[in-house]
């Protein structure tokens, strides 16, 4: 039972808890028997949160508590736990997971709560960068890789407008050099960035607020791009900014502040601004024609704005109540026989509220003595027996609410004041009703509304890999490489209208009272005659008159209701986003969310006031009027109702109502949870915060290699929400698009750095052509075309390797070639391919290909060209062009070579060469420059078959002391390649002569002197010099096959046809017959083999196409002899015989006892131009043919005897003997 306290005690609790109140405000006394006091929490923060004046500032709109420990209280239990507002000390709301009548709370039952914190503005004012510049470049007028100047490009930095295409048309222009070029770039860009520190704290921005100008420190103020603003961006005029030049300047007049860009952390923010570039006051002109540069200056006062969230404004207050809870009835304890009385049972709970229940689902009535007494549902007790008692119980038992209450009441039938009887039968006065109730429609109030939209939607096409961008996407990127598509947006998008809904519970009620008149009636005396007779009246008493009469009593009455309703809402979650770009794959992509958990929306809604509202029954309404008195007049009955009107608001309660229901992620917006009177004010959805960089995202996304070349592809996109299920009138999927998408310049690069080989070693020009490569006919040569090389510096492009980007390499030869192995024959003028991973290509050159100058031409041709395409020089640093080109200037040359001896005229040199003495048939020897061929490789000759022939040079070891002597002749030929098959083409020999003695030492240049018939000591090469020497090409000892000669007159006849006027058959019949009669050759001193000592050895078997006649006069064989006179004469160069006195043949400055050595200087003649010769054997600046065949540099006789040499040393004669020792007579030759 609940515990009975004294009054004087209540008293002293009373008067004890207002002193106490007085001292301590946060601890206070409610109701009788309750005390509310403070309970210390703190919260799960960070050590970025700040703690100033009893407040918490923190960067999060929410945090939680920790376990919250409510202490016991003696005999108390928690009644109440609620969130206080500091300052008004209004409780705003029980904390969550609360349970009434627990006696306390520790760590272990784990309770805590989340609050949102109050939103208070920050700023960081007057905040300023150091200054920026932004350059822009003209290239010159030289450079058609940046337009020849004629548009400006903007240098290193964060731009959104690249270069001045487009802008510029009306720029004012400067004449450089007669190119008209714009002075400046004439362009706007709203979206260039500026990084500007902050150099100032943040404080407290709220003007009515005490904290206001308080400093915060930074990790407690929101980083969310939503609240962080850039106000008051103010432009600085003022200050003189540097520039790289070292001349400064202040900041443009076009420059206009704009909003925040990004920030990596609110110690640097980064703002767009907008300039005009549309003057050249800060300008510098480069030494290039046309090159010029021109800067624009920046500088701001920024403040920043953003928000921090303040805690511990709010106290938590526990109510504690006493810790007991009981049942009572109260009522009449005797009934009239026949009447009823009400009961009520008075319900203590452990909270110390009380409760008076009459009709309650968890209250159960109960009669001992049901033959005495009867009791209904509602409390009221009828008599049955008109006398007679019984036991009545209450029984209150609620598991949900831990209550257990039983009352028992004792009561009695029968008559006496206490049941309204006058022992005359009792009152059978008394009456009960009902109330109806009728629930008034409701009228909309006010409203709770939340409304987010806009999407704030961005998204980006880049190169892959995201943060690590290889290209930068605006200025450049090669099909084939892969980008990323990333969409930011608000998480989920909502709006709602809850409107309040007010009205009335009107209750009708009706209550029929029967009351008890009673008054009196006077008697009249009652008369006698006594025995004396007189007449005696005696007075009788009154007569007590009864009656009934019954009262309909109508009434009404009104509670109030209020609850929430759901007039709109609508949440939306992400579906997906789609970006339009040319370089995407197929043109387009799509994001579908990933990692991304969609918002759950539950609603229940029912526009039935009777879902919302639920009225209390006012029971039965019982009265039982006391009798009414009369005196001597019957009574009136009384006007009771404002009694029974009173009773029946007394007996019902307030109603309960509820809202319609929003659950919102879990957290309840709106609950609909039962309460009394009014609905609880719902919250709203919380704003939305940007997704993360994962959820719409993609990359790895090929640029395909069939598109072509295109700059600045414009880009589109749109995002999509669904509408989440749980929606309230209205609302539809909903599509917004995304705006600003960067641009794609898809630019596939090649390069074309080829080069091809310069085969200088084998170049035996008389004046070679350093500007072009050598080709050497029968050669083979090598083009290199590299993958790499310098292309735009872009990043991503720049000097490195293409091959990725390339279709196919070529190179097209104005000229005929084989392959390497010369398995394919490529015609001229062809394209032919390379593959694209191989650097060096060999081709061979054939012999047939006229000499000559020629351009090779190569190509690149990049991955994406299309059929039609164009080109540009070494690289297609033009975006429009798909192909690199490239031209190398080359020279194709002969050859001359294979000098050799064939024969000598002297009889001990005459096996040698023949099989027999006598004999014409050749031994097939013959005596070779060395013993490597023309390019050096092994010819397969052996010793002694090497020039010079000396002493030695006789395979016969009995003539090893035999060399030639003068007079005799020999014979040689010697072969060339290239364009040596015309009529005025030759080969011209020059001797130059040395003597040496014996020893092998004082080798030295001499002249030689002869005698002829008319005249004495005739000098070598000197104009008295004219003997001419002749030689038959078809002669017995020359054993040139004579087919050979024919073919020779053949082709001749084929190649110069058109200016022949006999026939075929008859030219070559002339030719042959010319063959076998003497051919001047020269002199002693000079000797030219003109193309009647020629025939022809070329390719016999050319490819279809090529010229037989062409290919087979490509390698010439010339013949030719020599001699000196017998009887020489031999002085030291320059020795002037004139100035000698006396003297004769034996005379002792005569050069006798040692070898007169024959060197040959052998060069070709083209054209006939004797005077201008084209190839030389020994002399060429780049190469000596003489020594690639393996001449030595010295020999030694079989006697051990060294002699050293000279290239185009031919013939050792012994100077010493003759061949008229031979014959015994003289003679020249």
């Amino acid at each position: 039972m609940k515990n009975i306290k004294m009054i004087s005690v209540a008293l002293i609790v009373v008067l004890f808890a207002d002193f106490y109140l007085s001292l301590f405000p946060i601890s206070q006394v409610h109701a009788k028997g309750e005390i509310a006091e403070e309970i210390n929490y703190e919260f799960s923060s960070s050590n970025d949160d700040y703690e100033f004046g009893g407040y918490l500032f923190s960067a999060n709109s929410s945090l939680e508590t920790k376990p919250i420990v409510v202490p016991a209280k003696p005999g108390k239990v928690i009644k109440k736990l609620e969130w206080v507002d500091k300052e008004t000390r209004q409780a705003i709301r029980s904390i969550n997971g609360f349970t009434i009548g627990k006696t306390n709370y520790d760590v272990t039952d784990g309770l805590k709560d989340a609050l949102q914190g109050a939103k208070m503005k920050v700023a960081s004012k007057d905040n300023s960068n150091y200054g920026g510049v932004y350059y822009w470049d003209r290239w010159s007028i030289n450079d058609p890789a940046n337009w020849d100047g004629k548009h400006w490009r903007a240098g290193a930095g964060r731009v959104s407008v690249p270069d001045s295409r487009g802008c510029d048309a009306n720029v004012p222009t400067e004449n450089i050099r007669g190119h008209y070029l714009p002075k400046y770039p004439g362009c706007t860009d709203p979206f260039l960035e500026a990084d500007i520190p902050r150099t100032k704290p943040f404080t407290i921005d709220e003007p009515s607020d005490q904290l206001n100008l308080t400093w915060i420190k930074t990790g407690a103020i929101s980083k969310e791009l939503k609240d962080v603003t850039a106000a008051n961006v103010l432009v600085d005029f003022a200050t003189k900014i540097n520039d790289i030049h070292g001349i400064g300047g202040n900041t443009d007049s076009s420059t206009l502040g704009g909003k925040v860009a990004r920030l990596a952390d609110l110690d640097l923010i980064t703002i767009y601004f907008e300039q005009t570039f549309n003057n050249d006051t800060y300008n510098k002109y480069w030494a290039n024609p046309g090159a010029k540069q021109v800067w624009y200056f920046s500088k701001f006062f920024v403040d920043f704005n953003s928000v921090t969230y303040r805690y511990k404004d709010k106290l938590l207050i526990a109510t504690y109540a006493d810790g007991t809870s009981g049942l009572e009835i109260t009522g009449n304890k005797c009934v009239a026989p026949g009447g009823t009385t009400q009961l009520v049972a008075k319900l203590t709970k452990v909270d110390g509220t009380t409760w008076e229940l009459k009709n309650h689902a968890k209250l159960k009535w109960t009669s001992s003595n049901a033959s005495v007494m009867t009791i209904n549902n509602s409390g009221l007790v009828t008599a049955v027996a008109s006398t007679g008692t019984s036991s009545i119980t209450a029984h209150f038992a609620d598991s949900t609410q831990a209550l257990d209450e039983k009352a028992d009441f004792s009561m009695t039938v029968g008559t006496g004041n206490s049941c309204n009887d006058d022992n005359s039968g009792g009152n059978p006065g008394g009456g009960t009703g009902q109330c109806k109730y009728t629930i008034a429609a409701p009228s909309s109030g006010s409203s709770v509304t939340g409304n987010k939209m806009n999407p704030d939607v961005t998204g980006m096409i880049k190169a892959d890999n995201r943060g690590n961008e290889i290209f930068d996407v605006l200025r450049g990127i090669p099909t084939s490489e892969n980008l990323y598509a990333n969409v930011f947006a608000n998480q989920y998008l909502f709006q709602h209208t809850f409107a309040q809904m007010s009205g009335k519970v009107n209750y009708q009620c009706q209550v029929e009272v029967t009351y008890a008149l009673e008054w009196k009636q006077k008697q009249p005396d009652v008369c006698t005659t006594n025995k004396q007779g007189q007449r005696v009246c005696t007075p009788q008493p009154d007569l007590t008159m009864r009656d009934t009469e019954s009262k309909t009593y109508s009434f009404s009455f009104q509670r109030d209701y209020s609850y929430w309703q759901i007039n709109n809402i609508e949440v939306y979650g992400i579906q997906r986003a789609s970006l339009n770009n040319y370089a995407l794959p197929n043109g387009t992509v799509t994001l579908q969310p990933s990692g991304y958990s969609a918002p759950s929306l539950s609603t229940d809604h029912n526009l039935d006031v009777s879902a919302h509202v639920k009225p209390k029954d006012s029971g039965t309404i019982s009265f039982t009027p006391a009798t009414v008195p009369g005196m001597y007049t019957r009574p009136s009955v009384p006007n009771d109702e404002s009694q029974l009107k009173s009773r029946a608001e007394s007996q019902t309660g307030e109603p309960e109502v509820r809202n319609d229901l929003v659950s919102f992620n879990g957290t309840t917006i709106m609950s609909n949870s039962w309460t009394t009177k009014h609905g609880t004010t719902p919250g709203s959805i919380p704003s939305p915060t940007i997704i993360g960089q994962n959820v719409l995202y993609r990359s790895g996304m090929l640029i395909s290699s069939k598109l072509v070349n295109a700059a600045n592809t414009p880009s589109s996109g749109a995002i999509y929400y669904n509408l989440v299920p749980g929606n309230i009138n209205g609302g539809s999927d909903k599509q917004f698009p995304i705006n600003g998408i960067n641009t794609v310049t898809v630019h596939t690069p090649v390069v074309n750095y080829s080069s091809i080989t310069d085969d200088r070693e084998h170049n035996q020009k008389t004046t070679p052509n350093y500007n072009r490569a050598a080709l050497i006919l029968d050669r083979p040569f090598t083009v290199r075309m590299p993958t790499s090389g310098q292309h735009v510096n872009y990043p991503g492009y720049g000097d490195r390797d293409y091959a990725k980007y390339f279709r196919m390499k070529q190179v097209w030869f104005p000229f005929d070639v084989y392959t390497a192995d010369r398995s394919r024959f490529i015609p001229k003028r062809t394209w032919t391919d390379i593959p694209v991973n191989q650097l060096d290509t060999t081709f061979f050159l054939p012999v047939w290909v006229d000499e000559g100058d020629y351009s090779v031409l190569y190509r690149t041709i990049a991955e994406n060209a299309p059929d039609s395409f164009t080109h540009q020089p070494t690289a297609n640093t033009n975006w429009e062009n798909h192909v690199a080109t490239h031209e190398i200037a080359v020279e194709v040359i002969g050859r001359v070579y294979d000098f050799h001896v064939t024969d000598i005229m002297d009889f001990n040199w005459e096996t040698v060469f023949r099989k027999q003495k006598g004999s014409s048939e050749p031994t097939g020897n013959s005596y070779w420059v060395g013993r490597k061929g023309i390019d050096g490789e092994a010819r397969g000759n052996a010793f002694p078959y090497e020039l010079p022939v000396r002493k030695g040079s006789h395979p016969d070891s009995s003539y090893k002391n035999v060399a030639v002597k003068t007079g005799y002749a020999f014979k040689f030929d010697l072969k060339t390649k290239g364009n040596m098959f015309g009529s005025g083409d030759g080969i011209h020999l020059k001797p130059t002569f040395y003597f040496t003695d014996s020893k092998g030492q004082k080798r030295q240049e001499v002249d030689v002197y002869y005698h002829t018939d008319e005249r004495k000591f005739i000098r070598i090469g000197s104009a008295e010099d004219k003997v001419r020497r002749s030689m038959e090409l078809n002669a017995r000892l020359r054993n040139v096959p004579e087919q050979r000669i024919l073919d020779a007159a053949g082709a001749f006849y084929e190649l110069f046809a058109s200016s022949i006027s006999t026939s075929r058959q008859a030219y070559i019949e002339e030719w042959a017959r010319a063959a076998k009669k003497p051919t001047t050759i020269g002199s002693y001193s000079d000797l030219f083999l003109p193309y009647h000592v020629r025939t022809f050895m070329g390719p016999t078997s050319v490819p279809t196409g090529v010229s037989e006649a062409r290919a087979f006069s490509s390698i010439q064989q010339w013949y030719g002899e020599y001699n000196l006179p017998a009887k020489l004469y031999i002085v030291p160069k320059g020795f002037d015989l004139s100035k000698q006195f006396s003297f004769n043949d034996k005379a002792p400055f005569f050069l006798r006892d040692g070898f007169l050595i024959v060197n040959v200087d052998i060069e070709t003649v083209r054209d006939g131009q004797k005077g201008k010769s084209h190839l030389q054997y020994i002399q060429a600046p780049l190469t000596n043919q003489w020594k690639r065949e393996g001449s030595r540099p010295q020999f030694t006789d079989p006697y051990g005897v060294t002699f050293q040499l000279k290239d185009g040393d031919v013939m050792f004669y012994r100077a010493d003997q003759s061949s008229v020792d031979d014959f015994g007579v003289t003679g020249t030759h």
